[in-house]
This record gives structure tokens, C-alpha cells and sequence, in this order.
């Protein structure tokens, strides 16, 4: 057995799993249609909605935040239906691309990278477009390390418009704070392997009642996240399909783990260790792709220096300093790097990757 120090492994996820929770992954199988996973189901759904800050339906998919995504267009949009995607980054653009894939007519809001989105920009969107069903936007761009100002679009696009508005708080909620009832989000995805602390592989999507009569109307097509199956099983405390237990197992114990600290302690703790990274990156004379006022509190994407090639970097970080890093995606590319700090991250882990890039850079030069 190998005695060597973990990776510290600082992208957006997965994110590192503690012992403990890693333990629970251990547990034998137990009888998915049983009462034991019937009271698991049901303890594990009110604590997510909790941290959800909500009272709506919330189903659990064996699925990654991608599923949840797609999820929530195929259960309430139709082909042709019209619809606004406010993309930042990446994953914006694959939120977009999920509705144009089933059929709808999208119009995307973009903003240049690095930027969140303009609420004004928003408003004058949906009243020069007047036949757009649905909102989709991206509460935590990965990609970038932005983060939108969900509750400001969603007054605009709730209270002045009465849109759907469909979330990807995938690498956000548990990590910040996302009232979704209070704001009235129709839908909001997320996923195990981010502030979660479980491994990939479990998704979350929670459903609003305005959502349910758009689903009566919905005709694109669907199967395994078909959410009227997903009702009308936990009706009986029962996924409608295998769910991945080993998971359950994990995501009870984080869960646990979350609650007893507070979710205000965990809001709290993410900005903290947030603003460590981007004091100590910026220290070491390095720009951030984000602007403060729209900084991620789980993601810092740093512009890579004139000169430096992101794959030498992200492999002497790794190989010699034992820091994981992420690279760019797509436009960004070679461009910036982005650090993960979802999750449970200590002092030594902030020091250790600060280190890393400073001596990675320096050997570069």
C-alpha cells in the first residue's frame, strides 16, 4: 500500500474527499426498493433542500451536473419553444447547446470572458424578445471563475417577465449561497463531485411548481430523466431507475458534515479561503481573469504569464510540487490556469499550491 502524500488536487472538481466520507463508500449493497434505502432517499433529499433553500420537489439522478442540465430543458421546454441563454464561459455555451440539440430556437446573451453577466442586458433581451419561454444561465461559470448575479436576473426575469428560469448552480450551490425558492429559480442543478465533497456521479435538480405545469405542456423527448418517473417513484421512497449507492453512502455522511457545521460557516469558510487564493496568486505579480466584484468564491482562473506554456506548467506543478492544477478550456487554452477551492480546503493546501506556482513559473522563465 502506498505510503505517499495525497495529490492536493486544486480543480473544480472532483474535489478531495475526506477519509470519512471515503469510508462510507465501503458500506455493503442494500435493497434499492427496501426500507433502508426508502429512509436514505428521503434523508438525504430534505438535507439537500435545505442547503437548496427550498420547499419544491428536489429529485436525485445517478448522473453528472451535465444530466441535470439536460434534465431540466427536456422536462419543461417543447422543440421551437424560445429561449434566452445568458452564457459566460463554457458551460453557458453547453447549456445553450443541450436546448438547441432537442429543438429549441436560443438566443444567446454572451459576455466577454471573464465578465459576469449585464441584468440590464438581460431585460433588454427578454423586451425585444417577448416570445422567450425560458431563462437559462450559469450561477457559477467553472471555466472562468465568474460568478452571475443570479437574484438580480431572476427579479428581472420572474417578477418583470414571468420567464421559466433554469439555473446551472453545479459549482455553487453548497459551496454559496443560492435561495432558490426566494428567487424564485424554476430549476437548479448541481452535482456530487463540487462542494459536495462526495465523488461524481450524483446530480441534483430542484423543480418549482411553475416548472411542473410547464412540464405538462413539455414534448421534447425523454426516458431515463423523464422527472414525472422520478415523482411518481419517490412518491414510494424509490429512485425509478439503479441508483449508484455507494454514492448515497458518501453524500449522507458530507451532508452530516455540511449541516453540523452550518451552511452560514460553510458560505463563510469559501470566501475566506477564496480571497487567500487570489491574495496569494496576485502577490506573486499574477492577474486574475475575473473582475472582483464578480470573482467565484470555488474557482480562480489566473492569466498565464506572456511566454508560458500551460501544459509545461500544469506538469512541473504536478510532478514536482504534487498540485494539481487546472488548465483553460476552450478559448482559454493556454491562457489561464484556474484553481478549485470547493470543498474542504485547510491553510497548508492554500500555502502548498501558492508554492507550486510560484516555483513552477520560476522554472519556466
Amino acid at each position: 500500500m502506498s505510503t505517499s502524500k495525497p495529490t492536493n488536487l486544486r480543480i473544480p472538481g472532483p474535489t478531495p474527499v475526506t477519509p470519512e466520507i471515503l469510508k462510507e463508500m465501503s458500506r455493503l449493497m442494500i435493497n434499492h426498493r427496501g426500507e433502508e434505502f426508502r429512509h436514505l432517499i428521503e434523508s438525504v433529499t430534505k438535507r439537500l433542500k435545505v442547503i437548496y433553500e427550498t420547499n419544491q420537489d428536489l429529485h436525485i439522478l445517478t448522473a453528472s451536473g451535465t444530466g441535470a442540465m439536460e434534465t431540466a430543458i427536456v422536462n419543461t421546454l417543447s422543440p421551437g419553444d424560445n429561449v434566452l441563454a445568458i452564457t459566460v464561459g463554457a458551460f453557458g455555451d453547453r447549456f445553450a447547446k443541450i436546448a438547441e440539440i432537442y429543438g429549441a430556437d436560443v438566443t444567446v446573451l454572451r459576455s466577454a470572458l471573464g465578465e459576469s453577466a449585464d441584468p440590464d442586458k438581460v431585460m433588454s433581451e427578454l423586451n425585444n424578445n417577448p416570445n422567450i419561454k425560458a431563462v437559462l444561465v450559469t450561477h457559477n461559470e467553472t471555466s472562468t471563475g465568474v460568478t452571475n448575479d443570479v437574484e438580480s436576473i431572476a427579479k428581472i426575469v420572474k417578477q418583470d417577465f414571468g420567464k421559466l428560469l433554469l439555473v446551472d448552480g453545479v459549482s455553487s450551490v453548497g459551496s454559496v449561497p443560492l435561495k432558490t425558492d426566494d428567487w424564485k429559480c424554476d430549476a437548479v442543478a448541481s452535482a456530487s463531485q463540487k462542494g459536495w465533497m462526495a465523488p461524481p456521479g450524483l446530480a441534483f435538480l430542484s423543480f418549482s411548481l411553475e416548472s411542473w405545469k410547464a412540464n405538462a405542456s413539455s414534448t421534447m423527448p425523454k426516458f431515463y430523466f423523464d422527472l414525472r418517473e422520478y415523482k411518481k417513484y419517490m412518491e414510494i421512497g424509490q429512485p425509478p431507475w439503479t441508483p449508484n449507492l455507494s454514492l448515497f453512502f458518501a453524500l449522507d455522511k458530507a451532508l452530516d458534515l455540511m449541516l453540523t457545521e452550518g451552511m452560514h460557516n460553510v458560505h463563510a469558510r469559501h470566501v475566506k479561503t477564496a480571497q487567500k487564493f487570489r491574495d496569494g496568486v496576485q502577490e506573486l505579480g499574477l492577474e486574475l481573469l475575473a473582475k472582483t466584484e464578480s470573482a467565484s468564491n470555488t474557482i480562480t482562473s489566473v492569466i498565464l504569464p506572456e511566454g508560458i506554456d500551460a501544459k509545461e506548467f500544469l506538469y512541473i506543478a504536478r510532478t514536482e510540487h504534487n498540485v494539481e492544477l487546472a488548465g483553460g478550456q476552450q478559448a482559454l487554452a493556454n491562457k489561464i490556469f484556474r484553481i478549485g477551492h470547493l470543498g474542504l480546503v485547510t491553510d497548508d493546501e492554500i500555502t502548498e499550491t501558492i508554492s507550486a506556482i510560484k516555483h513552477s513559473l520560476e522554472k519556466l522563465k
